[in-house]
């Protein structure tokens, strides 16, 4: 008898850690972004967390602005 297999929810949100990865920088790079308004954040708590769909919004903008 085959199990069927349960997929976990895919992730809405990244921790600063991933995002640093996600981008090739630092984790301090990407703390140091957030705080000034570059990276798109929310803040539940202590901890800092990204919108993956914020994320992807903020590179398209990025991107299009390099392309002027």
């Amino acid at each position: 008898m085959e199990k069927q297999g349960k997929s976990s929810p895919e992730k809405v949100t990244l921790r600063v850690t991933e995002v640093a990865r996600m981008l090739g920088i630092s984790r301090g790079s990407a703390y140091e972004a957030i705080q000034r308004g570059e990276i798109p954040h929310i803040r539940i708590g202590r901890r800092v967390l990204v919108s993956k769909k914020a994320l992807d919004r903020f590179l398209d903008g990025v991107t299009k602005q390099g392309q002027d």
